[in-house]
């Protein structure tokens, strides 16, 4: 009795000493340099709407709202949100955004990121490189005022498509900018060049759907003084869109009625909106085929944030809405018992779409399994997003990202119990890559 007593105090101090190594481990972490971020993008970025567009947004640095109180052209001027006539708000600054739910996320999990964002309305990654929104918004700057621990860009919505399969789609054009991008943030040299030298020939820049003149502009890019070949690049994979897929009414999404919906265009130029995929699935393959072709042409990035097929993940197992986004009358339909990741407008995300996104972008970036958030993560509370909600989606990132999915507590599944099971059966399928 006596020896398994020494025993058990053996372990006892060997408990204690390992729980004050763990424990001065996680003070040296904490009073660490913080990991610098940058998230490079657009609206669906900063979430478009409250209440993710605001959300935390005093940890976050907005870079662009400086440029916002000098030329506010760079944001939308039309209320959005609620009726004009009830003074609805605008896309005012700063913004916290999906990077503010992300923050929110890492500091649960104990980790020191310093987070910023640099985004604008429908930015293109050639127009975040080159400034094109207006002479005060230098986006491009942005990226070159500090040395970066990680980036994540974030393209246009529909850019990344195939030539003919979006509105703006414009997939060489993708491939350019993100190797610019990636140039710039490692390299960062000074670059002059033109267009029709960067695609290869003029015929090749001109079937970007650039003219002539544009492509023999002569393009000058200052040197980043803060480039590091240490800097992680991230390219985030974008979700398809109902709007793109599902036949509607074309809408005015911006200008709502008094409920928040966005209301059905009744101009000459309204009618039937065009179509480019009928599928949600079709759009989600081509757009993850555009960024992993990319990430794997191009070594220099750290890989990809697969948020699109998470979105994809979550309509397949039949968690979240899917099809009949609009009723009979080509305008919008209520999501019923499904979570709606998208928001009214069909394009941007939702809520639970934006924090799919951040879900994603944590288990990608920091390696840790977002189910380690748990069902009670204050992000989720915050934005009114049920535990059971939570949970759900929390499931969804982590099987998306490869981890093996936990068993449930009693109860938290009630809203998604017709998915549980095939959650289980397919929590390694569709891996990224």
């Amino acid at each position: 009795m006596k020896h398994v007593s020494t025993k058990s105090a053996a372990g006892r101090h060997l408990k204690r000493g390992l729980g004050l190594c763990l424990a001065w481990a996680a003070v040296s972490v904490s009073a660490a340099e913080p990991i610098s971020i940058l998230f490079v993008g657009n609206s669906y970025t900063f979430a478009r709407v409250d209440p993710v567009m605001s959300y935390n947004a005093a940890n976050v640095h907005d870079l662009t709202a400086a440029f916002n109180a000098v030329n506010p052209s760079g944001t939308n001027s039309y209320p959005i949100g609620t009726a004009p006539s009830v003074g609805g708000s605008f896309e005012q600054h700063p913004w916290g955004g999906v990077p503010g739910v992300f923050k929110k996320m890492t500091d649960q999990a104990g980790l020191n990121y310093d987070v910023s964002l640099s985004a604008r309305n429908a930015a293109s990654l050639r127009g975040q490189f080159l400034n094109t929104a207006n002479s005060d918004w230098k986006l491009r700057e942005n990226v070159a005022s500090k040395t970066w621990g990680k980036v994540v860009l974030q393209e246009q919505s529909d850019a990344a498509l195939p030539p003919g399969m979006g509105k703006n789609a414009n997939l060489a054009t993708f491939n350019a900018y993100a190797d610019q991008f990636e140039r710039f943030i490692h390299q960062g040299a000074a670059q002059s060049y033109t267009e029709a030298q960067l695609f290869g020939s003029l015929s090749n820049c001109t079937a970007t759907g650039l003219s002539t003149g544009s492509c023999n502009t002569v393009r000058n890019i200052a040197a980043n003084p803060n480039a590091s070949s240490s800097t992680q690049v991230y390219l985030e994979q974008t979700w398809a869109r109902p709007d793109m897929v599902e036949a509607h009414k074309i809408t005015t999404p911006d200008k709502t009625t008094s409920d928040g919906r966005p209301i059905v265009d009744t101009s000459s130029a309204g009618g039937d909106a065009k179509l480019y995929y009928q599928d949600l699935a079709g759009m989600t393959s081509d757009l993850h085929k555009s960024f992993y072709d990319k990430a794997s042409s191009n070594t220099g990035f750290a890989g990809v944030v697969p948020v699109g097929d998470a979105f994809q993940r979550a309509v397949d197992l039949g968690l979240a809405k899917g099809s009949d986004f609009y009723n009979a009358a080509g305008t919008f339909e209520e999501s019923g018992n499904l979570l709606d990741l998208w928001w009214l407008d069909r394009t941007h995300a939702s809520k639970y779409g934006s924090y799919l996104s951040a879900l994603t972008l944590f288990g990608s970036i920091t390696g840790l399994d977002p189910q380690s958030l748990g069902a009670k993560e204050q992000a989720a509370f915050d934005l009114g997003i049920s535990e059971a909600q939570a949970w759900t989606l929390q499931q969804v990132a982590a099987a998306q990202l490869g981890f093996a999915v936990a068993v449930p507590e009693p109860g938290t599944w009630a809203l998604m119990a017709a998915g549980l099971g095939l959650l289980a059966w397919r929590g390694r399928q569709r891996m990224a890559g």
